[in-house]
């Protein structure tokens, strides 16, 4: 069962969007995906530092 989500409108610059699209280009998905990936990446990372 997929979580519940939310609509969050968001304004990124230019150079950020057109990595979104490139990351999605390469990896066969959504740029939606790719926000998600990299947020979640970032999460992973403070939570790694949190147990240090």
């Amino acid at each position: 069962m997929k979580s519940p989500t939310i609509q969050l409108p968001i304004r990124f610059p230019l150079d950020v969007k057109a990595w979104i699209e490139a990351q999605a280009d390469k990896n066969g998905s959504s740029q939606n995906s790719e926000v998600i990936r990299a947020v979640r990446d970032r999460m992973a990372k403070i939570e790694e530092q949190k147990t240090v």
